[in-house]
């Protein structure tokens, strides 16, 4: 893939451009910047440079979604790269910030406005290109807007109101027109949506040369990121936030705007289904499994699994918007697979199995009547502790005879696709015979058990969701054979919930916005949110209220996207963060050898959560180069 050949050559391209002094400063070498764009060749690798900013958003190291929150726990202290989860164990400071993309110094992060100022170096560059067709360098323009749009929208995520960076200053630019300004949120959103509306109709529909180009932007993927951003803008941390009613800079101009705009709503429906328009015109569509010759026998429930855990790690398949070739996820993949999963082959470290959803996490799954395990009426929430034995009834699900926790029966295929749990069927990695699958043993003394301090599950559950079902365990125990695949940054069930969402808060819970929400549903093999809940639920008329399916729709992408790294900017953007981040997190008991004494609920460490924490701090160093640069309130 020549995106990621190039990679080395992106990062010496990207040291002309080091100087740190000001975010805008270029590099005082003109004549190096002419030759890189003397011929095509060497301008595609300039190209590429500008792509090789992406943040590596399928690895613990680089996403800061994947750790941050409440979904995964790490043996701490660490034993892999991933500096979030410092975050979410309130380790974050201002000088020397955890994931600083502002600036790249510190802990382990790019740095994002270097990117940006690339991007503008290609863009100052491109006309000069010589032995290139128009075609391809509008192409290659789109490319880098979107890359610009990408890189401003990451950032406003992770600090709110950004300066803007629509061109880079001469180098021979006084001191004082580099000290620029955060520009408020809506400017912000509006210069982004000006960049991907420049570039969008550039972009192929589709990859006409897989071969070389898959990882390349399309039309789809600037279509849905402008979707993604609009729905931000509209979400309440964006939308006249009166948490942040006194957020100016020192000129005294507001970062926010002060009262809540319901049309941003109306713009963010209209971006999504032009999105969904533009991704169907290009062939996506939700993935479901096509099994092997050998295993037209499987069964239904396995299939299902099959179809939700391929959605993610089947390389190229048609619900896959945007994969990032620049993120792939060997690691990502080592570090899910249970030690002992198969008891024949007990490795070391190899694989680790040390990425651990928590309890939080599993309690959030839906029942299988698909509603909350809280609130459906069959369902025995208050002895979601105590013991069960799997019978033939659950042979699919858990084993035969396996004791475990109430909490692990009867709940929805996604749980069992996304995480793997003591007693519970485990399909792939060598075994194909949904008869005869692997169960995974992980009480003290069995084989998935943390013999190893730095390999093992810190709650007793596994991250299964990342892992591709023909990774297997080698005989020898010491390595893996992985199918590796490119981080899925966009796929079209999170457009289809996006849809819903906006459409809901927009014109309530109308007929479309069920249409979408249960075609994710019949997916996972789950009743229509009418059914599951008029039948099952507590509270049987949430779906006919906005609130009520506004409710249903948050839940649905925290269980959906599990894991995927959206959970944590969600509950951000919907003001929900404060109240899901100040918690216990949980885990099983893990140095019981009894099944009494495992599922026993023990806290792993409390999280605590703030107004600050919605935005992270700009470091220190840089407020005290450019004073105009205000600090995030709290910080």
């Amino acid at each position: 893939m020549k995106i990621r050949l190039y990679i080395s050559v992106a990062l010496l391209l990207t040291g002309l451009a080091s100087c740190k002094k000001f975010l805008d400063s270029i590099p005082d070498n003109i004549a190096t910047i002419e030759n890189a764009f003397a011929l095509r060749n060497e301008a595609e690798k300039y190209l590429f440079t500008c792509y090789s900013y992406l943040p590596a958003n399928g690895s613990m190291a680089g996403n800061p979604a994947f750790s941050a929150g409440d979904e995964i726990s790490l043996i701490f202290p660490l034993t892999i790269t991933a500096p979030a989860y410092g975050i979410a164990r309130g380790n974050q400071s201002t000088v020397n910030p955890i994931l600083n993309l502002w600036d790249g110094a510190g802990i382990t992060g790019k740095d994002l406005f270097g990117g940006i100022r690339d991007c503008n170096i290609f863009l100052e560059n491109v006309g000069r290109i010589p032995d290139i067709t128009e075609q391809e360098r509008n192409r290659w323009i789109a490319e880098v807007k979107f890359l610009k749009a990408y890189y401003h929208f990451y950032l406003l995520r992770m600090y709110g109101p950004v300066p803007l960076i629509r061109v880079n200053l001469p180098v021979d630019a006084p001191a004082s027109e580099a000290k620029i300004y955060r520009e408020p949120v809506d400017s912000c959103i509006s210069y982004m949506v000006q960049l991907l509306d420049e570039a969008r109709n550039d972009l192929p529909l589709i990859v006409a040369n897989p071969v070389d180009e898959l990882g390349r932007l399309t039309q789809g993927a600037a279509y849905m990121l402008k979707a993604r951003i609009l729905v931000t803008a509209a979400s309440p941390l964006f939308n006249g936030n009166p948490d942040y009613v006194n957020f100016k800079d020192n000129r005294g101009i507001a970062l926010f705007n002060s009262a809540p705009d319901p049309a941003k709503w109306e713009k963010a429906v209209q971006a999504c289904k032009e999105a969904l328009d533009i991704c169907t015109s290009a062939g996506n569509s939700l993935y479901y499994f096509t099994p092997d010759a050998g295993q037209a026998g499987l069964s239904p429930q396995i299939r299902t699994q099959m179809n939700l855990r391929n959605a993610i790690n089947e390389k190229w398949n048609p619900e896959i918007i945007w994969g990032n070739t620049n993120s792939m996820t060997n690691q990502l993949q080592t570090n899910s697979i249970p030690r002992g999963l198969d008891p024949a082959v007990i490795t070391n470290t190899s694989p680790a199995g040390l990425i651990s959803p928590t309890l939080n996490m599993v309690e959030l799954f839906y029942s299988k009547n698909g509603v909350p395990i809280t609130e459906d009426k069959t369902w025995n929430y208050a002895n979601r502790y105590m013991l069960r034995t799997g019978t033939d009834a659950e042979r699919y699900h858990i084993g035969l005879n396996a004791v475990t926790a109430q909490l692990n029966f009867d709940r929805e295929p996604r749980f069992y696709a996304s995480m793997g749990f003591d007693g519970g069927v485990w399909f792939g990695q060598g075994r194909y015979d949904d008869k005869n699958p692997f169960i995974l043993q992980a009480k003290a003394g069995q084989p998935a058990a943390g013999a190893n301090v730095s390999a093992y599950s810190t709650t007793g559950y596994w991250t299964k969701k990342y892992v591709h079902y023909q990774d297997v365990i080698n005989s020898s125990g010491n390595t893996l054979t992985i199918q590796n695949y490119p981080w899925p940054e966009m796929r079209l069930a999170d457009l289809y919930l996006l849809y819903a969402e906006a459409l809901n808060e927009a014109q309530g819970p109308v007929a479309e916005v069920l249409t979408y929400l249960n075609q994710i549903r019949a997916r996972a093999g789950l009743p229509t949110v009418e059914d599951a809940w008029s039948q099952y639920s507590t509270n049987p008329a949430a779906y006919t209220t906005k609130g009520g399916m506004r409710d249903i729709i948050h839940r649905e992408r925290t269980v959906e996207l599990a894991f995927e790294g959206s959970r944590f900017w969600d509950l951000k953007r919907w003001k929900e963060a404060t109240a899901a981040f100040n918690t216990s997190i949980l885990g099983w008991t893990l140095d019981q050898p009894s099944a009494q004494g495992y599922y026993q609920p023990r806290v792993i460490f409390n999280q605590t959560f703030g107004l600050k924490d919605y935005f992270w701090p700009i470091r220190e160093g840089s407020i005290n180069i450019n004073r105009n640069l205000v600090q995030n309130p709290g910080w």
